[in-house]
């Protein structure tokens, strides 16, 4: 009965894979992203200058104001709700990031690790904005880089991020309806031109 079991684990991606998946039709690209560690960052009541100051220490950047997204080389945030944001960071370098982040926040802020509760599909094309226009209600069209707005997109719950006006954005949604999102953004994508 003894003996050492050896797990030949591997990561998957939102959609199954284990490469993110890349899809091209009508000149619009679809690109899997799953390098991304995330975590959610609440503010607490009372202490909200404190913790958005060290915040803004740790992450070398200005937390954004409501429908904001801003970036640096390392880490990025997306308003989601009032004194709310979505935190993001390339995985190879900040896998921790959530951890880092909640230890140098210690009480002035609520910070959970959300690497795997999202999915997150980029768009790129001259078409992006038929895409948005079929399947969600914000404008599109007048949201500037820098932008997030949550949104439904098809049927479900989503944040839009705008990374070049008119050409490229981020869509981020829960990871448990990546196919579901994943087929809205094809399907839409297979309709424009």
């Amino acid at each position: 009965m003894g003996g050492v079991f050896v797990h030949d684990l591997h990561t998957i991606t939102p959609l199954g894979a284990l490469v993110p998946r890349v899809d091209q039709l009508n000149g619009i690209i679809i690109r899997e992203v799953s390098d991304r560690a995330l975590a959610s960052l609440a503010l607490r009541w009372g202490k909200e200058a404190e913790g958005r100051n060290a915040a803004e220490r740790f992450l070398g950047l200005e937390l954004p104001a409501p429908g904001g997204h801003a970036a640096s080389d390392s880490f990025s945030a997306s308003w989601i709700g009032p004194n709310q944001w979505l935190i993001g960071a390339d995985i190879t370098g900040h896998e921790l990031m959530p951890y880092r982040l909640r230890d140098a926040l210690a009480g002035r802020a609520s910070v959970t690790e959300q690497t795997d509760g999202w999915c997150r599909f980029d768009l790129e094309g001259t078409f992006c904005l038929q895409v948005f226009e079929r399947l969600c209600r914000i404008d599109i069209a007048r949201m500037a880089v820098g932008s997030a707005e949550r949104t439904l997109l098809d049927h479900l719950n989503c944040l839009v991020i705008c990374l070049e006006q008119g050409r490229r954005y981020a869509v981020m949604g829960p990871r448990s309806t990546a196919e579901a999102l994943h087929y809205a953004l094809l399907t839409a994508a297979g309709s424009v031109n």
